[in-house]
């Protein structure tokens, strides 16, 4: 391994607490990371989709996303179908090797490895984690009556240290790997890339960087100066130049630009049908900047020259059906075809939200849901950091919000993760965490990220998170105990204080929190606590640790029952 590739693994595997696993193994991460993370919106932890060791199929890691979100659980599939109506996926695979170059035999075996895996019934070995990994794509596949936008894409990535320089005889393997693939008729789409040490380093850097566009805006007015807003304009940009800033390098529309908009993508509603109609029709594009409400863009840093802006992370708060539609007919429009848009920079988070609010009120939404997808993470954005550096963490509040920083990612809770965290160990629903994540959703602006609520118990539980983390990223646990530990978490915080769990707004709830949090600040006295609450668990499954079997709510009442407490609905 090149002196280069080997400190930015070196650097990935500290920032994410991975420094005592064995070289290779950390190098499946690395490569798992820097191969999947241009596909997704929100931050990726490989332990939730490395499957690397005997019986892996060639299979180094594979990562499902469907509608824009990784699945981890079959249930999440079927959760996110009933919600939105339709499934779009994406199946990324990967196989690493820190060999200094690459191997035909090698590019053989991975499609061999794949096609078996995805089998209707595969002979190969299969390890647990790609046993597991089989049931997700089963349970994806039999969603096949919802993929409106078609078949899944399958991105493979062979990844090494050396240097690919298309020769012909591993192009000719690679291209005949993509062949075998794309003959088991399951996906619109298979790209097979071979990943160097050059490809290596530049994604890794690419990780780094906030999103950064350049755009020509040349039918445009500038606003005149607004207090708060650094710069602001209005206009009309080209379809072309819309679609650079909505779409990836990698070709798929850039979901996480969407993070800030209250309406996701909704699938052929009749406004997104008639919207559709307006641009598959030659004759009707030229109206669409008169038939259209515009799109509005609201970036940290906008640098222009002449037309040429550079706009930088940024957000699209409003627009998101309409980009949706845009890129999905991207193939026809017209390059003299227009979109109205606003586009301003600022730093002020009062602007910010107004700006959301203002152009969302289209739809129904209360005040206390605006507090809690954007004042109460404020709070925690702010609160977490004050602890002391060997306890502090980062409460993420937009996609990759610190991925320029020097900051250990294990130590960055973005919401999905602090509300499960919080669900488990206050409000007592671990089971929950999967199979009714949306049920949960539900919930914020209530029992969750209440406006009176506490600051210290949101800490507490992914402090409680990131120290059990940690044992499973370290082997210190065995990953056989993952799909058990939200039940893990629960057990602990029941082992410290079995009573129920005191208002969230009391101040019995903070003393109680911070006791717990302080518990947990002794490194080696929360891994004797979290071991046995594994053993705990693990002892109530009875040796069934199906996530299944795991992951409902008896199994939450049997664990209360050990602890003399009643399951409270």
């Amino acid at each position: 391994m090149d002196q280069i590739t080997k400190h930015l693994m070196t650097e990935f595997a500290s920032q994410n607490s991975l420094t005592k696993l064995p070289e290779d193994k950390q190098f499946e991460h690395f490569a798992a990371y820097i191969a999947t993370n241009d596909h997704l919106s929100d931050s990726l932890d490989t332990t939730d989709v490395v499957v690397g060791s005997g019986g892996d199929c060639a299979i180094d890691a594979i990562t499902f996303i469907v509608n824009g979100v990784i699945v981890t659980d079959p249930a999440e599939i079927s959760d996110l179908a009933a919600t939105n109506k339709y499934v779009d996926a994406s199946i990324i695979i990967v196989q690493a090797e820190r060999s200094s170059g690459f191997d035909t035999a090698k590019i053989g075996n991975i499609s061999f490895g794949i096609t078996d895996f995805l089998s209707e019934s595969p002979q190969l070995p299969q390890n647990d984690e790609i046993r597991e990994s089989k049931i997700i794509a089963d349970a994806l596949f039999k969603q096949a009556g919802l993929f409106t936008r078609g078949n899944p894409i399958c991105f493979v990535y062979y990844v090494t240290t050396g240097k690919w320089q298309n020769d012909a005889n591993l192009t000719a393997r690679r291209d005949a790997a993509k062949a075998d693939i794309e003959s088991l008729g399951l996906f619109r789409e298979v790209r097979f890339e071979c990943l160097g040490a050059d490809q290596i380093q530049a994604l890794y850097r690419k990780t780094k960087n906030a999103v950064s566009r350049q755009i020509v805006f040349e039918r445009k007015l500038t606003i005149p100066a607004i207090a708060g807003v650094d710069q602001a304009y209005m206009g009309v940009l080209a379809a072309g130049e819309y679609l650079k800033l909505i779409t990836q390098d990698n070709g798929e529309i850039a979901s996480s630009l969407f993070h800030d908009n209250v309406r996701h993508w909704m699938e052929w509603n009749a406004v997104n049908s008639d919207i559709r109609q307006t641009l598959l029709d030659a004759a009707q594009q030229h109206l669409f900047p008169i038939l259209n409400n515009g799109i509005t863009i609201v970036a940290q840093r906008i640098n222009p020259v002449g037309d040429r802006f550079v706009i930088e992370d940024y957000q699209i708060v409003n627009g998101c059906q309409t980009s949706h539609v845009l890129f999905a007919c991207k193939e026809r429009l017209a390059s003299n075809m227009f979109i109205p848009v606003k586009i301003l920079a600022t730093t002020d988070e009062g602007i910010r939200n107004s700006v959301i609010r203002a152009t969302n009120r289209q739809t129904e939404i209360s005040d206390d849901q605006f507090f809690a997808l954007e004042e109460f993470p404020k709070k925690l954005e702010t609160y977490f950091p004050t602890f002391d550096a060997q306890y502090r963490l980062y409460y993420e509040r937009r996609p990759r919000q610190y991925a320029s920083e020097n900051v250990e990612k294990v130590r960055i809770i973005n919401m999905p993760t602090l509300v499960r965290a919080y669900a488990s160990v206050y409000r007592e629903f671990p089971h929950k965490t999967t199979k009714n994540y949306k049920g949960l959703l539900k919930e914020v602006g209530n029992e969750i990220f209440g406006k009176d609520h506490f600051l210290s118990a949101y800490y507490a539980a992914a402090f409680a998170h990131y120290r059990l983390d940690y044992l499973f990223r370290n082997n210190y646990l065995p990953a056989k105990l993952r799909p058990a530990r939200y039940h893990i978490l629960l057990a602990a915080r029941l082992m410290l204080f079995p009573d129920p769990p005191a208002k969230p707004n009391s101040h019995e709830m903070d003393r109680n929190a911070n006791k717990l949090v302080e518990s947990l600040r002794d490194e080696e006295g929360s891994k004797k606590l979290f071991a046995e609450a594994a053993t705990v668990v693990e002892s109530l499954a009875q040796g069934n640790l199906n996530r299944d079997h795991i992951r409902t709510e008896p199994f939450t009442e049997s664990l209360l029952r050990h602890y003399g407490r009643k399951f409270r609905t």
